[in-house]
C-alpha cells in the first residue's frame, strides 16, 4: 500500500516534528476522555464515513476491471460498515482511536485486498478529458486580467472553484451524478467574502511585491481541481519564474489524482513547442508525494519528494483533505497557503463557517 521506498518527515515543517505536528485538525478527543468509549465528535465522524458507503459500493459494483465487482463491492460494504460500528462500540479496536487519516485508510485497505484499485477511474478520465477542453479558455480569460492583484485573486478563485470536483462528499457526489458540475458557475457562485478564514487580501498585496524561488503544491482531485485550478495557477507562477513542483498522490484514492496521471495531463496539454499556452514548463516537476489516501500526514512522505522540495519558500496544501481536515494548522519553516472548500457539516461547523465556504490561509515565515 505505501510507496516503495521508506517514507520520511516533510523538511519544510517546523521541527521537532514529533511534539509540533499532528495530522489532524478537528481533535477527536481529548487525553481525559474515556479511551474504551467513542467521543461524540469520533461518532459523528464514524457516522459521516458511514454515509460515504453507498456512493463508494455504487463506484465498485461498477468497475470493470475487477472479476464479479458486484458480489465484491457488497463485501467492501459489510466488512466496512462493521469496521466502522464496531469502531463506535470499542475506539481502540481496528488502530484506534480513530481519526480522519484512519478512517480514510480502512477504507482503502478493503477496497484494495478485495481488488479494487481505482474504482473513480471512469469518472476521472472523462473530468479530465471535459477540464483539458476548457483549459485554453480558463487561461485566456486569466491573461486577460492586467492588474496583478485581480489577477491573483481570480486564479485563487479558480482553485476554490476547481476544488468543488470532489467526490469523497456524500452530498457532492449526488450532485455530481444528477447533472454534473460547470467551473465557471462554480467560479462565479462561490460564497461571498470573507470566507471563514480569508487572508486573500494579504496575501494579494504580497503576491506583487514579492516572487518565490521555489513552490511546492500538494494537489488535490483530477478534472477541474487540478486542470482548471492548480495548473494556470502553477503557471502564473512558472511565467514569473517561480520552480513548480506539484506533488500528487503514488496510488490512487477517491477521485484525487496520481502523480502519473498528471505527468500525463500536462504532457497533453503542452502546445507544439512544449509549452503551457505559450508559458515555458521546463521548471515545473511533477513529483511522488508517496500518499495513498486522500488526506496527508506529512510526518511521512517520499524521500524523493523531501529532497527537492527541501529549498521551496512557499507550500501550498489543496483541498479539504490536506489543507484543512489534516493540515490547517501545520507549520512550516516558509511561507504557506491552506486553501479549500468546506464540503462536510461537521468540519463548517468546527470551523464556525457555513458549508462550501472557503478557506485561504496564508502565513509568512
Amino acid at each position: 500500500m505505501e510507496s516503495s521506498s521508506p517514507s520520511v518527515p516533510f523538511p519544510l515543517l517546523q521541527a521537532p516534528v514529533e511534539s509540533t505536528y499532528r495530522a489532524c485538525t478537528i481533535p477527536y478527543r481529548f487525553p481525559s476522555d474515556n479511551p474504551r468509549k467513542a467521543t461524540p465528535v469520533e461518532i459523528q465522524w464514524i457516522d459521516l464515513f458511514l454515509k460515504s458507503v453507498p456512493s463508494f459500493r455504487q463506484r465498485a459494483e461498477n468497475d470493470p476491471t475487477v472479476p464479479d465487482a458486484p458480489a465484491k463491492a457488497e463485501k467492501f460494504a459489510q466488512r466496512y460498515t462493521d469496521m466502522l460500528e464496531e469502531l463506535k462500540k470499542n475506539p481502540e479496536s481496528h488502530g484506534g482511536p480513530p481519526d480522519c487519516i484512519l478512517l480514510c485508510r480502512l477504507r482503502e485497505l478493503i477496497l484494495r485486498e478485495l481488488g479494487f484499485n481505482d474504482i473513480f477511474k471512469k469518472v476521472k478520465d472523462e473530468e479530465n478529458a471535459k477540464a483539458m477542453s476548457l483549459f485554453e479558455g480558463v487561461v485566456q480569460r486569466n491573461d486577460e486580467i492586467e492588474d496583478a492583484e485581480k489577477r491573483a485573486e481570480n486564479l485563487i478563485r479558480g482553485i476554490l472553484a476547481g476544488n468543488i470536483f470532489d467526490l469523497g462528499s456524500a452530498q457532492l457526489a449526488e450532485v455530481f451524478a444528477k447533472d454534473g458540475m460547470s467551473f465557471l458557475a462554480s467560479c462565479q457562485n462561490l460564497l461571498p467574502r470573507p470566507w471563514v478564514i480569508d487572508d486573500l487580501d494579504t496575501f494579494k498585496s504580497k503576491w506583487t511585491k514579492k516572487s518565490w524561488e521555489k513552490v511546492v503544491i500538494f494537489v488535490d482531485n483530477s478534472g477541474a481541481d487540478i486542470i482548471l485550478g492548480i495548473l494556470p495557477f502553477a503557471r502564473e507562477l512558472l511565467r514569473r519564474g517561480t520552480k513548480v513542483i506539484l506533488a500528487a498522490n503514488d496510488m490512487p484514492s477517491i477521485n484525487d489524482i496520481t502523480y502519473l496521471e498528471l505527468v500525463e495531463i500536462v504532457n497533453k496539454l503542452k502546445d507544439v513547442n512544449g509549452k503551457l499556452a505559450g508559458v515555458d514548463v521546463s521548471d515545473l516537476i511533477v513529483a511522488n508525494s508517496g500518499n495513498d489516501l486522500p488526506v496527508i500526514d506529512l510526518s511521512s512522505v517520499a524521500p524523493e519528494l523531501a529532497y527537492m522540495a527541501s529549498d521551496a519558500d512557499l507550500v501550498v496544501l489543496e483541498g479539504m483533505g490536506r489543507g484543512i481536515e489534516t493540515n490547517l494548522y501545520a507549520q512550516m519553516k516558509c511561507d504557506s497557503i491552506k486553501i479549500g472548500m468546506v464540503k462536510h457539516p461537521e468540519v463548517a461547523q468546527f470551523l464556525g463557517g457555513r458549508l462550501y465556504d472557503c478557506v485561504f490561509k496564508f502565513n509568512e515565515a
